[in-house]
């Protein structure tokens, strides 16, 4: 059975070859490469769920009905495994989801006690990383009920971050933007058109990312079972890790984090758009100004603001004729839709987007975009890690995620920023 040395190093012979084989422009070798990283990936999770089904049947109670084996079957895949208290149903078992593996992952993280060397290497392949059955890493796959949990309160909790478009792909794929817009022309009876290529001008591409939020070990240390575990750590994570995704969806960096929409050198220098506090307020300034410049192409998008400056300055504002253009529509659930001049208005707490009164000269006070444009890259995986904050001395626990996030189209943005007072001639 191959170990975890010998698998680690037969990958990365097999991506140097294959990265190799790229360059040189050779695709045909770089095909047999994958094709070989596939199935060393595959045979040595195969090898993994073996382990982990040794430590379930070695660590249960339960009975079992076996398959007979003959000589032949020895060296055969895995056979599947009949539970007779579940009527003779069989099934197979993530090995995150066991019952050794998810006490093992609760003591791990309440307490600090290492997860047996069995079951780290029994969901070493749900990362895919090597890394994680070395025992000298703090390092843990999150049972897939945590998960889960993460993913859907995510969702919940993350009302800009639920909207944006989700990838998982492979880190360093290109997306071409296609700029070119072909033109039908009128061709007499001997003049034929000219020809238009499709090119690519621009592209994009994800990198891997670590997103990371740090949970103070004396808060989890008095916790006993899984269920108030489960209860304790999922929020905690949830409430870090979709800030800062919010956060760098508008604003992040593009430096080991998203790349921000405000950030985006990409999106065209008129789509930035200035409103001073005169201006805020008044429908004629948002109607030339904002409404004027987003194409027709892009109309299907929507505005992002502080709650206060939705409140305190769109909601109830009205047309030339009296028409309202901001409003406020309220469901049978008491739940609030806000709209303004016919676009949906998502609201965000102010350390996302400033409030206009908060916010400073030049700061951005509003974003108009198509969510769909906005995309994030992840693998959905996430795993947590024993951390020593030597600045305090605390046992803390982190929860890592990889992802990556920037703008597929940036045309079609618009950003509205916070200018100053207009000066009165004379004064």
């Amino acid at each position: 059975m191959m170990t975890k040395e010998q698998y680690n190093a037969q990958r990365t012979k097999l991506l140097n070859d294959m990265r190799a084989a790229i360059d040189a422009g050779d695709i045909e070798t770089s095909n047999h490469c994958r094709d070989e990283i596939n199935q060393l990936d595959a045979d040595y999770e195969a090898a993994a769920q073996a382990r982990a089904n040794l430590a379930a049947l070695e660590n249960s109670n339960r009975s079992y009905n076996l398959p007979d084996v003959t000589p032949a079957q020895t060296n055969a895949a895995p056979q599947m495994v009949t539970i007779n208290n579940f009527g003779g149903q069989t099934a197979h078992t993530d090995p995150s989801e066991t019952n050794e593996y998810r006490t093992a992952f609760m003591n791990f993280v309440c307490r600090g006690t290492e997860i047996p060397a069995d079951l780290r290497a029994s969901v070493a392949p749900m990362l895919n990383v090597a890394a994680t059955t070395t025992t000298t890493d703090a390092s843990a796959v999150i049972p897939t009920t945590i998960t889960r949990e993460i993913i859907r309160e995510m969702k919940s909790y993350g009302s800009l971050y639920a909207k944006i478009r989700k990838l998982n792909v492979q880190g360093g794929v290109e997306f071409p933007i296609l700029t070119l817009k072909p033109t039908a022309n009128w061709i007499g009876e001997s003049k034929s058109s000219d020809d238009q290529k499709l090119t690519a001008n621009t592209k994009v591409s994800f990198s891997y990312y670590g997103l990371e939020c740090k949970i103070a070990q004396t808060l989890l240390a008095s916790i006993v079972t899984f269920d108030e575990f489960q209860q304790m750590f999922v929020p905690l994570a949830v409430e870090a890790i979709v800030a800062a995704k919010e956060k760098a969806i508008i604003s992040g960096t593009g430096s080991g984090q998203f790349r921000g929409i405000t950030k985006d050198s990409r999106v065209p220098t008129k789509n930035v758009v200035v409103l001073s506090p005169d201006e805020i307020g008044d429908y004629s300034a948002w109607h030339k100004k904002v409404i004027a410049k987003i194409p027709k192409a892009y109309r299907k998008g929507e505005f992002v603001m502080a709650q206060g400056t939705f409140d305190g300055y769109i909601d109830g504002m009205v047309d030339k004729n009296g028409q309202p253009i901001g409003r406020v529509n309220y469901g049978i659930d008491g739940g609030e839709t806000y709209r303004f001049c016919g676009k949906p208005v998502e609201t965000v707490e102010d350390d996302i987007i400033a409030n206009f009164d908060a916010a400073a000269k030049d700061d951005v006070i509003a974003v108009y975009f198509n969510p769909s444009d906005y995309a994030e890259n992840s693998n959905g995986q996430f795993a947590a890690v024993k951390w020593m904050d030597h600045d305090d001395n605390t046992v803390k626990t982190k929860v890592l995620h990889i992802c990556d996030g920037k703008l597929l189209d940036p045309n079609g943005v618009i950003i509205i920023k916070k200018g100053e007072t207009a000066k009165v001639v004379g004064s």
